[in-house]
C-alpha cells in the first residue's frame, strides 16, 4: 500500500452562492465515509481560505525564524487535502474523481515519496 495525497488549491473551487456550498455538504461526507468504510481514510480536512491566517516556520539561517503569512506571496494556495493508503495508482485517482465530485471542484494527486529508514549501526 501506498499513501497519496489528494488535494486542490482554492483558487480551484470558483466563486458560488451560499445555497451551492449547502449542496456540496452531504456529497463530500460521503466520500469520506465511503473512504471509511473501505479503509483507505487517513486524513481529510479543508484549510482556512485567507493565507493571512496561516505562519511560516524558516530555519535556513541558522536558527528558527516564525512569521505571520504564507512563506512566499502566491496567487494560488492550498486549500484543502485528503490523504489515503491505497495499493495503486489506479485506485488512488479513482478516490480522486469521487472527491471532485463530493466536492464539486477538480483535484489533483500525489503519491507520497517512500520513508527513508533510519540509518543502522553504531557510530
Amino acid at each position: 500500500m501506498a499513501e497519496y495525497l489528494i488535494f486542490f488549491n482554492q483558487q480551484w473551487v470558483g466563486d458560488h452562492p451560499d445555497d451551492w456550498w449547502a449542496t456540496r455538504i452531504a456529497p463530500s461526507m460521503a466520500v469520506v465515509e465511503e473512504m471509511k468504510a473501505a479503509g483507505v481514510y487517513v486524513f481529510a480536512g479543508g484549510l482556512e481560505e485567507d493565507p493571512e491566517d496561516a505562519y511560516s516556520a524558516d530555519a535556513t539561517s541558522g536558527e528558527v525564524v516564525i512569521t505571520d503569512g504564507p512563506f512566499v506571496e502566491t496567487k494560488e494556495f492550498l486549500g484543502g487535502f485528503t490523504v489515503i493508503d491505497v495499493p495503486d495508482d489506479e485506485t488512488a485517482t479513482m478516490w480522486a474523481g469521487k472527491v471532485a465530485v463530493g466536492c464539486g471542484w477538480p483535484q489533483e494527486v500525489r503519491r507520497f515519496k517512500p520513508v527513508p529508514e533510519p540509518p543502522t549501526g553504531g557510530g
